[in-house]
């Protein structure tokens, strides 16, 4: 009775906190709304304690793991049921996070740990945690076994005229029945490592021969350099899983198992993460203003921004090796084996603190460098826009790469008020149509996205959100403001997800303009909140010292009632391109939610004066004429079928292989470029927007080149002539008759 009175509780407040944010909505206050989540949330968790017939307290894991059940099985838009047959997923799926590769463990470990296979459920509801820590053990001690196996195996040579293949997928595998096969299988792994830098060094030696100073190894010389090569890569992956996955990495890992198996989109992440989530999400942080970049198992600066601490120190230079990072007088701790990701979480904190870094410098020596922190702003992942002159016309270009928002600050930086600045501006600069790229742009705040889309329709419904409850509201731009009524065309790739496909399904429904890309967008159409934890009170409005949970608790829907989830977002003009036959989409992970619908919204149709019809058939024959793209399909469908296959150990026949994937992928790589630059440029006086900054200026100039060499950039802006024309022609068919009366 007492569990039922609780999700009672729960549900009820939840669906009380659901009215409340509709009705917030429905009065633009959005920004409120995360608020009123959490205060839901509080009162029911508040209820949640611990089984009082433990005999100890639980510990820290214990506590996680009954806070993440109760939230998912309460809060989740469509949560499974917590029971054996979960248990036996989350089985199944941590053992394949552990060991993706199946070269770990043994089939009698997994035998071992069977135990716990219908245990996990229990764990979650309050059961001592047990099964992780055994798998966890359990991989320690196979991981130090396939240590000593690869030492061995790379202290001889390899034989690379035998005929024999490996297979270096781990789905496409069963774990190893015996020790033997285990090695054997390292071996492979190994070999064909060693075989991939034995061609690179054959192939160098082959074009510097008669070079002076170059000296010219034997075919056997190069094969133990190979063999050394590997060796360092091999030791710096075992020295990672000593450092960097400890009994917490392996439980993060746990949790994640199994809020990812509710859905992929409902994660767990432990303090410093949800930190790092943040400040990504916000385009600021606390931190010394330089960007790091992984070489040869070192953490080097790639780049020091002008201004930074790090700048303003005269200390720290470019290809400068971070060794060790501290905060204040503490220990420090030692990057072996650390991401540049995982560099990036020790070395930014608080504003003000100090920490300090112990270096290699480009000398060899070695120095310890303080510095405090400060406030950086990652302006350069902020919206920006260029004009394009093409046919005549004078297009406008707005790239927004997410929809960031700094929500702890009144006067944050927000994705839509930027995107409104370059659409002012570009109307400034008199243009016939924009395109807007959210190419790669994997979505972010929902509230932008609405405000976002009302930039560009009078008022009307953007999007529809269900909760568990199955009553949808309908967010809508009430503004009958419009900032711009021309041409309008959207890109897309395989990437842009969430509210990136809000957008474009909005401008879709509406007619408001074309949507340009590949056959269809990621997929993601559901909501998250994130939710910390507490052992007092359940839940934290803040980053608890438990960790925060990015919990689904809605689904988006289109204003004409289609889900965008799973199968996201159609493009009007279906460009090919060269991740179209990866398998990257929401559709390709076994968890994810359904496809469904809901009723449309009410709304009305843009009066756009195009036909859509008649642009697709435009662009269609131009594609149907054009080479580049033909190719472009037939290329990569090839390259993604080279993945799905077994490797050869056997030197000629990898040489074979290798020289037709090259010869692919350059081929590729030359038609992903224009043989003619498209007129692309910076809008007057932002040519050398970052002068103070050579960096930064390098990076707009590149950017600026890449754009002027952009294929998929080149058929937008023919898209967008297309309908330019047709405005113009639907123009002066109905100012003749006015001519003619005068």
């Amino acid at each position: 009775m007492l569990l039922k009175t609780r999700k009672t509780s729960f549900l009820r407040y939840f669906w009380i906190m659901s009215e409340s944010i509709k009705y917030l909505l429905n009065m633009k206050r959005f920004p409120i709304v995360i608020m009123m989540v959490v205060a839901g949330s509080f009162l029911a968790f508040k209820t949640m304690g611990t089984d009082p017939k433990r005999s100890a307290p639980p510990s820290k894991y214990e506590q996680i793991l009954k806070l993440v059940g109760d939230m998912l099985a309460q809060a989740h838009y469509s949560p499974q049921q917590i029971n054996d047959a979960f248990s036996k997923k989350i089985f199944a799926k941590y053992i394949g996070d552990l060991d993706r590769e199946k070269n770990f463990f043994l089939k009698a470990d997994i035998e071992t740990l069977k135990k716990f296979e219908n245990k996990i459920d229990d764990e979650i509801k309050g059961d001592p945690v047990e099964f992780f820590l055994a798998a966890g053990k359990i991989f320690n001690t196979r991981m130090e076994e396939a240590a000593a196996m690869s030492n061995e195996i790379l202290s001889k040579s390899f034989d690379f005229t035998i005929d024999e293949e490996v297979v270096l997928d781990g789905d496409k595998l069963t774990t190893s029945a015996t020790d033997a096969e285990r090695k054997d299988r390292w071996r492979k792994k190994i070999k064909f490592m060693t075989l991939e830098r034995y061609v690179d060094l054959l192939d160098t030696r082959e074009k510097n021969k008669g070079k002076e100073g170059f000296v010219i190894k034997s075919d056997e010389e190069l094969e133990k350099e190979a063999r050394e090569k590997v060796k360092k890569v091999i030791d710096r992956t075992f020295e990672r899983y000593r450092k960097k996955f400890s009994d917490d990495d392996k439980f993060n890992l746990f949790v994640n198992a199994i809020t990812t198996t509710m859905d992929p989109h409902s994660e767990f992440f432990p303090p410093v993460d949800k930190r790092y989530f943040d400040e990504e999400m916000s385009g600021r942080f606390y931190g010394i203003g330089a960007s790091l970049q992984y070489d040869e198992g070192n953490i080097k600066i790639a780049s020091v921004l002008t201004g930074s601490p790090a700048y303003k120190s005269g200390e720290v230079q470019v290809g400068d090796v971070i060794q060790k990072v501290a905060q204040g007088k503490e220990e420090p701790t030692d990057l072996t084996g650390f991401s540049v990701t995982d560099a990036v979480k020790v070395i930014r904190g608080k504003k003000g603190t100090e920490v300090r870094l112990t270096v290699k410098k480009l000398d060899g020596t070695i120095k310890i460098i303080s510095l405090v922190r400060d406030e950086i702003v990652q302006d350069e992942t902020f919206a920006r826009s260029a004009i394009v002159n093409e046919g005549g016309s004078r297009i406008g270009y707005i790239f927004l790469p997410e929809f960031y928002a700094d929500f702890d600050q009144p006067n944050g930086a927000r994705s839509w008020v930027d995107v409104a600045k370059e659409v002012t501006k570009l109307k400034e600069q008199k243009v016939d149509g924009i395109v807007i790229d959210l190419r790669n742009n994997g979505g972010g705040s929902l509230y932008d996205v609405v405000q976002m889309a009302g930039l560009f329709i009078d008022e009307g419904p953007i999007v529809q959100v269900k909760d568990r409850e199955n009553k949808p509201s309908v967010l809508k731009d009430k503004d009958r403001n419009v900032l711009y009524s021309g041409p309008l065309a959207v890109m897309v790739n395989e990437f842009s997800a969430s509210a990136s496909e809000i957008f474009a399904a909005a401008i879709q429904d509406y007619g408001r303009g074309v949507i340009i890309g590949s056959t269809s967008t990621y997929g993601k159409g559901t909501v998250q909140r994130n939710i910390g934890l507490d052992p007092e009170t359940g839940f934290s409005m803040s980053n608890s010292d438990l960790g925060t949970v990015k919990l689904t608790l809605q689904k988006f829907y289109r204003i004409n009632g289609g889900s965008t989830q799973l199968k996201g977002v159609y493009s009007d003009i279906v460009l090919p391109d060269n991740l179209e036959y990866l398998k990257v989409r929401e559709k390709d992970d076994p968890d994810a939610l359904p496809w469904d619908e809901i009723n449309k919204a009410t709304y009305g149709s843009w009066k756009s004066g195009y036909d859509l019809k008649t642009i697709q058939q435009m662009s269609s024959l131009r594609l149907e004429n054009d080479q580049t793209f033909k190719t472009i399909r037939e290329s990569t469908e090839w390259l993604s079928k080279q993945n799905d296959k077994q490797y050869t150990l056997q030197i000629d026949k990898y040489r074979k292989e290798q020289a037709a994937i090259r010869a692919t992928i350059k081929q590729l790589e030359g038609l992903l470029k224009l043989t003619s630059t498209l007129d692309v440029s910076a809008l007057p006086g932002e040519t050398n927007r970052w002068e103070n900054d050579k960096n930064k200026q390098e990076r707009f100039n590149n950017w600026i080149t890449g754009l002027q060499k952009d294929i998929y950039l080149d058929q937008a802006i023919k898209v967008m002539n297309d309908m330019i024309g047709q405005l113009n022609l639907v123009k002066s068919k109905t100012e003749e008759p006015v001519k003619k009366a005068f």
